[in-house]
């Protein structure tokens, strides 16, 4: 007989007493006021109950065993051995039931397949034999069956679950009520267009491509596994990216070269097109919505501005012509568009203004829709579109737990060994170098990709990690792989002097695209000067693309390089190489030029470097404006890294103007400081807070707490006794930046507790607040278990919680919390859930980070 029905017989005659043994009864109620029963109140065997002790449990476990032994007969009873190896496992997964971190009404939710398979990996290290393994899961599987069918007929249970019953169908109702109102009366054309056009988005943005994960070419990297959610900040507390939308409508989103940016833009349109519930229960606002991705250097390339019915073919959707007519303009009237508008610094300067007044007709023509547009930090002045109605928000650099994230990731989806992601991170923690490189998705991914084909060399300088890059892409990889092309074959560097040419062009042209034929003009025009190469322009052209890795065609006769940043890198080569320094000093003031200037310096010689840094430092000509000269200073600074060799005093003259700049006097300066000079020269220079007035020693703090080596926690720990609560609230939040346990003896551990909330991103930060005795006012920035939360929340500290990923599971788990007075939000709370919530307990809504 199957031993799963052999199970089944003995249920009831071996399982249900045990049961009744292992399990306490409590007095009826709803659960309500006092902490929800955790799954260990229940049991026996712990806490103050022990009316079961170990012996206890090993004799109900043979007992069970036995009575199965029983049921088989002599013939089909398991040997002795086998019969202690299930008795042996099922004490453990017994007592292990009782230590689980869940309550009743989530173990009962789990079912008692999925509370067994919890109990296994929880607790059980050994491997049985395949006889003792087909006894044992039916066993377990039952006594899971009967603990929970305990739980539903306990009247604590039951009332407790109607309440949690209650939110999910108020929740359930909330979302049906949205897609009610943003789904109005669609015509059966409309409704079946935007089921294939979602499914077609999904599957369009669904993968990221990772440069340089093999040597042979690049790969997709599943947008699932690749995303990390990273932050962004509006001088409030900061908020997870991909909820920049949920307290405004329209934002703009600002951060630099590789930030994650298009990342970001890519998660938030599969997310929408995919109407995941589990995701969308925390962000309703994507309820009902249709997502349009317009990247403005593809969508403005003829010149003008696409109308609504032209979006699709403007990005060269293959549904283009499928559309019903007016279906796009009919989604924007009901206010269903996510409008996600990429790269404000990817178009022309001279473009820009145009295009301001593009978005204002569209938002003027179409309002109630959701907004996000894109920049880098200094493309755009501040407040561009703040008369629009447009919060302005900063995507911050990775943290040192978003770089272990991203490369163990990494390392996953390159089949690598967890030890080489691990001596990779160690690399990272221990060289400030690489860890200033490491602070943005795009780097960090190639530091792991060399740091896999070197075998553990890494460039420490920018300049010589996009060198090692292009090493990497142009020429080793076809090398190594023995990849041959008998009609043409080019060395990497004629294929630098080539790539040089486009970007060079596209730089002088102001472009971040370039027609087919524009390019296989430059190609003809460079060709002769290089009689190595005997193959055409137009079969030139394709090698670069097929081969480089460099080179795509992201619509039909449209090229550009796979990210900006090698553009700009190659540009800068071909323009020192050139010598066009009066062109790089002309366009300084013009912040897609940032890069590039940096570049240039690091390309050019000495005297050329003095003669680039000096032309910064004297100013754009006949310019009275403080903040010109302020710009081209920083951006000296910035360029101060790259200059490996220089005129001692060029480089006094480019310190004494930082100097100058030291207390940085605005969150602009503050911010250019940290991110752009990225200096140790910075920290070093930074005062205080002796002398300083509140303004200025927030400015400063958020210029240390830009610096995520640990050198900042020296100039940060001067500020912990700070009184102003700005202050504080800088140094709370910028703990996610650093090691948990180091910043937490150093900072945290120091902060006054008054009106500040402490920011706990990970159950790391919330274990290291309980080691400290927690906290009366904590932030959860994420998405959170709120079994991590009753678990590490030391119930007799907190009565104030703020949870910027909103109350998805209903309240009932806050009643673990009798001295929580205040519960913060993203978006107010239906009625029926308020009924729901203890008296007295305030609830206050905070948006976009906004501090409550």
């Amino acid at each position: 007989m199957e031993p799963s029905t052999l199970g089944m017989r003995v249920a009831a005659g071996a399982v249900t007493p045990l049961v009744r043994k292992l399990l306490v009864r409590r007095e009826p109620g709803a659960g309500l006021v006092e902490r929800p029963v955790r799954l260990g109140g229940w049991f026996s065997f712990r806490g103050e109950k022990r009316t079961l002790d170990g012996d206890d449990l090993a004799r109900l476990a043979a007992e069970v065993v036995t009575r199965y032994v029983r049921a088989t007969g002599p013939y089909d009873a398991p040997s002795a051995e086998v019969r202690q190896e299930v008795a042996d496992a099922l004490t453990r997964a017994l007592r292990q039931l009782g230590a689980l971190d869940m309550d009743d009404v989530q173990a009962v939710r789990l079912g008692p397949e999925g509370l067994a398979d919890r109990v296994v990996r929880a607790g059980r290290a050994e491997t049985l034999s395949a006889d003792a393994e087909a006894l044992f899961r039916p066993l377990l599987h039952d006594v899971c069956l009967h603990v929970l069918n305990f739980f539903t007929q306990h009247s604590t249970f039951l009332a407790r679950t109607a309440v949690e019953q209650t939110a999910r169908l108020d929740r359930i109702a909330s979302t049906l009520e949205l897609l009610a109102e943003r789904v109005p009366s669609r015509t059966a054309a409309d409704a079946r267009f935007e089921e294939a056009y979602a499914a077609h988005v999904a599957r369009r943005h669904s993968e990221l491509t990772i440069y340089g994960l093999d040597l042979h070419h690049t790969r997709d990297w599943p947008l699932d596994t690749a995303y990390i959610s990273l932050e962004a900040e509006s001088g409030g507390a900061p908020l997870p990216a991909e909820r920049a939308l949920q307290g405004d409508a329209r934002v703009l989103l600002r951060g630099a070269a590789g930030s994650g940016k298009t990342t970001l833009l890519q998660w938030l349109t599969v997310t929408t097109a995919r109407q995941d519930p589990e995701h969308l229960s925390r962000l309703p606002h994507l309820v009902g919505r249709v997502p349009f991705v317009l990247p403005l250097r593809r969508v403005l390339r003829d010149g003008l501005p696409p109308t609504p019915d032209r979006f699709l073919h403007a990005v060269g959707s293959n549904l283009a012509g499928e559309q019903p007519d007016g279906w796009a303009v009919r989604v924007l009237r009901a206010g269903r568009g996510l409008l996600l508008v990429d790269g404000i610094d990817e178009i022309p300067e001279a473009e820009r203004g145009a295009t301001r007044r593009w978005l204002r007709e569209l938002l003027a023509d179409f309002p109630g829709n959701l907004w996000l547009v894109t920049s880098r930090p200094s493309a755009v002045a501040g407040y561009w579109l703040g008369r629009d109605g447009f919060a302005e928000l900063a995507l911050s650099p990775m943290g040192h737990s978003d770089v272990a994230a991203f490369v163990r990731r990494w390392h996953a989806a390159a089949e690598a060994p967890p030890e080489s992601a691990d001596a990779l991170l160690g690399l990272v923690r221990a060289n400030s170098d690489l860890g200033r490189l490491a602070s943005n998705p795009l780097m960090c991914g190639l530091l792991c990709a060399l740091h896999r084909e070197r075998h553990g060399f890494l460039p420490h300088s920018r300049k010589d990690l996009y060198e090692a890059a292009l090493s990497m892409l142009l020429e080793r990889r076809d090398v190594e792989r023995a990849v041959l092309d008998d009609a043409l074959r080019l060395s990497k560097d004629s294929s630098v002097v080539l790539l040089q040419k486009l970007a060079h062009w596209m730089l002088r042209n102001g472009r971040a695209e370039m027609d087919r034929a524009d390019v296989v003009a430059q190609l003809e025009r460079t060709l002769p000067q290089m009689a190595h190469i005997t193959a055409g322009a137009e079969e030139v052209y394709r090698h670069l693309r097929d081969r480089s890795g460099l080179l795509r065609e992201p619509a039909a006769d449209r090229v550009d390089f796979v990210h900006r940043t090698f553009q700009d890198y190659l540009a800068a080569k071909a323009a020192v190489e050139e010598g066009d320094f009066p062109l790089l000093l002309d366009h300084a003031d013009r912040t897609q030029w940032e890069d590039v200037l940096r570049m240039a310096v690091a390309h050019a010689r000495p005297a050329e470097r003095a003669r680039l840094l000096r032309g910064l430092l004297d100013g754009p000509a006949g310019s009275q404006d403080a903040d010109d000269h302020h710009y081209r200073d920083l951006l000296a600074a910035t360029c101060l890294q790259e200059a490996t060799e220089l005129d001692p005093a060029v480089r006094h003259e480019v310190e004494r103007r930082l100097r100058s700049l030291v207390p940085p006097p605005d969150r602009a300066v503050a911010h250019w400081l940290a991110d752009g000079v990225g200096s140790p020269i910075v920290l070093r220079l930074l005062p205080g807070p002796e002398g300083l007035d509140d303004e200025t020693a927030l400015n400063v703090v958020i210029t240390a707490s830009g610096f995520t080596e640990d050198a900042a926690l020296p100039v940060l720990a001067r500020y912990r006794g700070h009184p102003a609560l700005g202050v504080r609230r800088q140094l709370a939040w910028a703990w996610h930046r650093y090691d948990t346990w180091p910043y937490a003896r150093e900072i945290i551990a120091h902060l006054a507790e008054g009106d500040l909330y402490f920011t706990a991103p990970t159950g790391e930060h919330l274990r290291a607040l309980r080691e400290m005795g927690g906290r009366a006012r904590v932030h959860v920035p994420g998405d959170y278990d709120p079994a991590e939360l009753t678990a590490l929340l030391p119930p007799e500290r907190l009565t104030h919680l703020w949870l910027a990923g909103g109350l998805p599971d209903g309240p009932g788990w806050l009643d673990a919390f009798p001295r929580l007075r205040t519960l913060v939000l993203p978006r107010e709370l239906p009625t029926p859930v308020l009924e729901h919530l203890r008296p007295g307990l305030k609830v206050k809504v905070a948006r976009n980070g906004t501090t409550p």
